[in-house]
């Protein structure tokens, strides 16, 4: 099948409109740069915005009720559309609407892809959730059951490939992308860093370390919390360093959002993230729980930025592609803070293979290929 016979539609059981979050993100953008080369069509959710799609149809089907995942009627609404839209095939956002995408498989003859964002049943085995084996079975059902399965990160891949029994030839590596393929220009960078500066009176020969992300997410407010009580300790122990630490994000604990130490700025949510992606110097990522890339070290590193990770944290991120701007560690103390002001003096640039992975058209066009 060419590309111009493709009529791809996704089940979207969620808000992506406006895109927040990281996840929400990974969806929209994904649907506008797969938009750009086949007729595409989101089946998503009535609190949706049909306006804010960019090139393709929004067409809600479903209220937010917890109950969609579970309504059967919505069966026959989907299956109307595909026959009247001509629709190819049929991709699930996760494996949770697996049930409704093999009947609508069986019934109408489209080829169901499925894009895991995580291994589902390990991420919710991490947050201690007792069911989680049944969600385990029913995913690897799932994918043994779709015609392609994507994932986000190559080691879900090899372990759908191990653990599902799945043929490697039915799989593929498509992960998070961003807008962008090449790094931001030197004196765009300067400008953002002198934003920062004068916000948050930052003093001009301060390294500016940032971590955000949303704070209701446990992974991330346990890293905020390894930040606090282990990281900056470690840099305090270093009176050369000269530096401030910046927390960005939404949902941050007031007896966080209140803490004034010296070098340490809490700023909360903050309406463009992308000055301080462009404007700081090195980005924190002491994730050590939670599945999937981390759509923020992918964007931080994409905007020039250099970075230390965990190893769990820069899951699905080779640091051979990123020209030594992105250390890894798992020790926190003292290591963590050791590589903060090792990276402090490097000068170096992300490099075009970054971005030949991480480009989204590139991406795309990738998917593409692979499903015709």
């Amino acid at each position: 099948m060419k590309a111009k016979q493709v009529h791809l539609a996704s089940l979207v059981s969620y808000r992506i409109f406006p895109p927040v979050m990281g996840g929400q993100r990974a969806v929209a953008l994904y649907c506008k740069y797969i938009a750009r080369h086949v007729r595409f069509t989101c089946i998503t959710t009535g609190n949706n915005d049909p306006a804010a799609a960019d090139g393709y149809e929004v067409v809600p089907v479903w209220t937010a009720s917890p109950l969609r995942y579970i309504n059967p009627f919505r069966f026959f609404t989907i299956r109307s559309l595909i026959r009247k839209r001509n629709i190819t095939h049929l991709q699930l956002e996760h494996p949770y609407f697996g049930w409704l995408g093999l009947l609508l498989k069986w019934f109408t003859g489209v080829r169901l892809i499925v894009r895991s964002h995580n291994i589902e049943g390990l991420r919710w085995k991490v947050m201690g959730k007792w069911w989680w084996k049944i969600l385990w079975h029913y995913e690897k059902y799932v994918h043994q059951q779709a015609d392609y399965n994507f994932f986000i990160t190559d080691e879900d891949r090899q372990y759908a490939i191990q653990h599902f029994k799945l043929q490697p030839q039915r799989c593929l590596l498509i992960t998070y992308g961003i807008e962008w393929n090449t790094p931001p220009p030197p004196g765009e960078k300067e400008a953002a860093r002198k934003i920062l500066l004068s916000k948050h009176a930052i003093p001009g020969d301060h390294c500016i370390l940032l971590f955000n992300g949303a704070f209701n997410y446990k992974p991330n407010l346990d890293a905020l919390e390894r930040i606090i009580h282990e990281i900056y300790p470690a840099l305090q122990k270093n009176r050369s360093f000269k530096y401030t630490i910046l927390i960005c994000g939404k949902d941050i604990p007031p007896a966080i959002s209140q803490l004034k130490q010296p070098n340490f700025i809490v700023a909360g949510f903050v309406d463009d993230i992308t000055t301080y992606l462009k404007g700081a110097d090195i980005f924190l990522n002491p994730i050590t729980e939670g599945g999937g890339i981390k759509t923020k070290l992918v964007e931080a590193l994409g905007y020039n930025m250099s970075a230390v990770s965990t190893s769990h944290g820069a899951i699905g991120i080779d640091a051979r592609i990123c020209n030594g701007k992105l250390q890894i560690t798992d020790n926190i103390s003292p290591d963590f803070a050791d590589k903060i002001m090792q990276l402090a003096t490097y000068n170096a640039d992300i490099p075009p293979a970054f971005f030949e992975q991480f480009y989204w058209d590139s991406i795309a066009q990738q998917a593409i290929r692979f499903i015709t």
